[in-house]
């Protein structure tokens, strides 16, 4: 089998024969034989064996058929190396043993070891690099998302603490962000050194802030840390996460090659709002998942006939993965989108050559 190379060509905005697709935590519970290595091993047991992560990473691409994978990580693994003792656990997700709550805490936060304390991570991009004929994307958590759980001392609903830090102290704010954002460039610089074939920032919860708030607290450490990046040759991905439609207009100065977009803005509006200057990548919202797999496909099917409009489109969902998702039809569905949209690009050339 050659390379597949698809889904790199869409976020060059390059025309390719395909949709490249593939889905958000797409190495997850929903998959049985994950769940059985879970009974076994937690989340980090599974990332600091390289050899598992590698394995776990590559279940998706076997059984589904999409175009790239994902890095097996976790979006908290580096703040362990800058002084942050965290667990993940179950039905909660992130828990930290000692939030940041002042600048005390702020100061302490130390530089990033990526190869002394984050070798594992690297060791399985080596070795996915070595046995993948699809692209590789390794990915980092944003750091208004990471500042999220390292403040809020869990995940929140309404980020009171978060908000609070940064209206009352917005220097010890930018402190922290500073700090987090060169955690970010080195965890991806070397993520890309040992074979990452692309790197997606996940700001998943950022779409908590308006607009005016993000410009002010957030924008400028997201412009840095791909400015800072812009020298990498290989795609860049930003995904502001769900509800984040509104933050769109002001991405415009970002160095990303690809923005993701959630399900409530469409592909054609996304893409206005972001002024014609990136790669798309969403947007089905996952809970259609949950449909009869004629359902699915309708769905699918208005996104990727609208995805097609310009180059540049990658088929996603508009956020993670759900334990109850079924692989038959997530198999079902990235056989549908190659199929369909085959068809649809062929048509559309077709329609395009003969009017030259």
């Amino acid at each position: 089998m050659s390379y597949n190379d698809r889904f790199i060509r869409a976020c060059r905005k390059e025309q390719a024969d395909q949709v490249p697709v593939w889905y958000m935590r797409q190495a997850g519970r929903y998959d049985p034989d994950y769940r059985k290595i879970k009974e076994k091993y937690s989340l980090l047991e599974i990332c600091r064996q390289p050899e598992l992560a590698a394995e776990v990473t590559m279940m998706p691409v076997r059984k589904l058929g999409v175009d790239a994978a994902i890095l097996y990580s976790d979006i908290m693994n580096p703040v362990a190396s800058i002084g942050i003792d965290f667990d993940i656990v179950a039905n909660v997700g992130p828990v930290i043993a000692n939030p940041i709550r002042s600048a005390d805490d702020v100061e302490r936060l130390k530089p990033i070891d990526v190869e002394g304390d984050l070798g594992h991570v690297l060791e399985t991009i080596r070795l996915l690099d070595r046995e993948l004929e699809v692209p590789l994307i390794t990915f980092a958590g944003a750091p208004f998302t990471i500042a999220s759980y390292l403040i809020e001392g869990k995940p929140s609903k309404n980020y009171l603490r978060t908000k609070e830090m940064m209206y009352s102290e917005p220097e010890l704010w930018h402190e922290l962000m500073r700090k987090l954002g060169d955690m970010v460039i080195a965890y991806l610089r070397a993520h890309i050194a040992a074979g990452g074939k692309a790197f997606q920032l996940f700001d998943s919860w950022v779409g908590a802030l308006t607009p005016a708030d993000f410009r002010q607290f957030v924008l400028p450490t997201i412009e840095r840390i791909f400015a800072e990046l812009s020298d990498i040759e290989q795609p860049k991905i930003y995904f502001p996460g769900v509800s984040s439609g509104e933050l769109l207009p002001t991405l415009h100065q970002v160095k990303a090659d690809v923005i993701g977009l959630d399900w409530r803005v469409t592909i054609e509006e996304g893409r206005r709002r972001l002024g014609g200057g990136f790669a798309v990548q969403g947007n089905l919202d996952p809970t259609v998942l949950t449909a009869p797999i004629r359902v699915i496909e309708s769905y699918a099917k208005e996104i990727i006939d609208s995805g097609i409009d310009e180059p540049g489109f990658i088929f996603n969902l508009g956020h993670g993965l759900f334990p109850e998702a079924s692989i038959e039809k997530l198999a079902e569905l990235t056989a549908f989108i190659h199929s369909y949209s085959e068809k649809a690009i062929a048509a559309r050339n077709g329609k395009e050559a003969s009017r030259v």
